[in-house]
């Protein structure tokens, strides 16, 4: 009972931390987005809100695999996607500049959709296939033109826990562009808030990055074989971590 409250009053702090820290950081996302030709800054500026929702958790987090990454290289990172925790995680200790591909509707919410844009964040529009391989199209251009983005291949966050089946669009845009794909795995976000539950409990997680994957033998026509390589690898690990823990 005592835990219970305990954890309902870390919640409530936690959320009224998070809208203060978002309201801040964002509108300064947003001024510094006018002065950005790279978006670089107001990437930094995020980091900084997402190590901010980090620390007030007091999630214990362990990552792994860095020194596999080349500076001078982009990438397509694709993570598991467990929980909203997923997003502060990956922004503030996955030490690389990179956009994330999202969906359209993100981009609506006020002052948060104006930050999104200001970093240069790519929107996925999926209302009809048209308009989700126009949003393709430029996504590749831009990994083309030197920057790397971030991606859940599953589309949406797990009800379990477990890895979800993978949607396709990633890997288009994967061969599109001819740059690596780097597997991500995320362990522990699910125990810190659950898909359809507001608690938030601190609980050690752990990110691993995996070796980056070449993607320029696969063609539209293989993608499916790629998907299947990404996901295999992505499993076989989550499962290594999980039989670990």
């Amino acid at each position: 009972m005592l835990k219970s409250i305990l954890y309902t009053l870390q919640t409530l702090i936690i959320i009224l931390w998070f809208f203060l820290v978002t309201a801040v950081i964002a509108s300064a996302v947003i001024v510094c987005s006018f002065f950005s030709r790279t978006g670089d800054g107001p990437h930094l500026l995020a980091r900084f809100w997402a190590n901010a929702i980090l620390w007030v958790a007091r999630l214990k987090v362990t990552v792994t695999g860095v020194e596999k990454l080349d500076p001078e290289r982009s990438y397509i990172y694709m993570a598991n996607h467990q929980s909203n925790a997923d997003i502060p995680l990956l922004l503030g200790r996955l030490p690389v500049q990179f956009r994330w591909l999202a969906k359209a509707e993100l981009f609506k919410i006020p002052i948060f959709g104006r930050a999104m844009r200001g970093v240069g964040y790519i929107s996925i529009n999926r209302s009809n296939r048209q308009s989700a391989s126009a949003s393709l199209d430029r996504a590749a251009r831009t990994i083309r033109d030197g920057a790397s983005v971030l991606i859940f291949p599953e589309g949406t966050r797990s009800l379990d826990g477990r890895i979800r089946p993978f949607k396709k669009g990633g890997f288009i845009l994967s061969v599109d562009s001819g740059v690596p794909i780097v597997p991500i795995v995320i362990k522990g976000t699910y125990h810190v808030i659950a898909k359809g539950h507001l608690m938030i409990r601190p609980a050690p997680v752990t990110m691993q990055i995996l070796d980056p994957v070449e993607t320029t033998g696969y063609t539209r026509k293989s993608k499916d074989a790629l998907l299947e390589r990404i996901r295999s690898i992505l499993m076989e690990n989550f499962e290594n971590e999980r039989r670990e823990a």
